[in-house]
């Protein structure tokens, strides 16, 4: 089957109430080149003009830091990326003999390379995350994938799915108590129920591609999404989306993997200007296969 070419374009906007001198503004926006996605190109235009300065961050993401020169009263980020995307929609993952019976151990190796993506990173001093996620362990001798399905489908039919415009990632104790979260706040719940199980996890920024309309955090044909992959010998990261229950990077398009959501922020910066500057913001996403693109400039 022919991958799937697609179109991302991605715009935010910044208005402020008077000029300010805007600081330098990490931008995390460049879809992740992977066995999967091939990026076929990729544009970034600021208003106003900025120098930008490209680096690999320890994630390997690549990120790009806008320096401005003059104050503005706007601030226009656009993103536009060209991908073929070919993830099979029922993959098969080779997982190591070693491995495909939980619990198992990793290589001394695997530890020390996976490293805090084994910690969790939120305080849960009741144990209440770990007493949660055991609940799916069935029984001393458990089939690996299917312990960590059973984890993919408990999140999604336990936390219902929310918009959230305000900033941040509710801690999974939160979301365990609101039974509700918006795809970040899903994830962020996957991933540290999976860490406390023992297992390498890592959350994921990115696009969903839906030209169907038909899964759930889709705006349109496509929206920026978030999810998690879990690390397993043999077969290596498998992506988990706990806001539609899935299993494997079909309509998934990463930007960025990191150990918290905070860490990949499509943008991010700040102003120097009277507190009272800042209007508004507007985020537009369009993530559509090429014969069907629309864009209103």
């Amino acid at each position: 089957m022919a991958p799937t070419a697609i179109t991302i374009r991605h715009r935010t906007i910044y208005r402020y109430r008077t000029p300010v001198r805007l600081q330098p503004h990490r931008l995390v926006l460049r879809p992740r080149e992977s066995r999967e996605l091939r990026l076929v190109g990729a544009e970034l235009a600021l208003t106003p003009e900025a120098s930008v300065a490209w680096a690999h961050d320890v994630f390997g993401n690549a990120v790009a830091t806008a320096s401005f020169a003059s104050p503005a009263d706007e601030l226009r980020i656009d993103c536009v990326s060209r991908i073929e995307l070919d993830a099979p929609a029922w993959p098969v993952f080779s997982i190591a003999a070693s491995a495909v019976v939980y619990p198992f151990p990793y290589s001394d190796d695997e530890r020390t390379d996976l490293g805090s993506l084994t910690l969790n990173q939120h305080l849960d001093i009741e144990g209440r995350l770990r007493a949660w996620a055991r609940g799916f362990v069935m029984g001393d001798r458990t089939d690996t994938l299917s312990l960590l399905k059973d984890l993919n489908v408990g999140v999604w039919s336990g936390v219902v799915y929310e918009i959230r415009e305000d900033e941040g990632t509710q801690t999974p104790v939160e979301t365990l108590s609101r039974r509700r979260g918006s795809c970040r706040d899903l994830a962020t719940l996957f991933a540290e129920a999976a860490r406390s199980l023992g297992f390498g996890a890592r959350v994921v920024s990115g696009y969903l591609y839906d030209p169907a309309q038909g899964l759930t955090g889709s705006a349109g044909a496509g929206s920026t999404h978030a999810w998690a992959e879990v690390y397993l010998p043999g077969a290596g990261w498998i992506t988990f989306d706990p806001t539609n229950r899935s299993v494997g990077s079909a309509n998934l398009i990463p930007v960025a993997v990191a150990r918290d959501i905070r860490q990949i922020m499509p943008v991010s910066g700040s102003y120097l200007g009277a507190g009272d500057a800042f209007a508004d913001m507007e985020v537009t996403v369009s993530v559509l296969g090429d014969a069907s693109e629309t864009w209103v400039a």
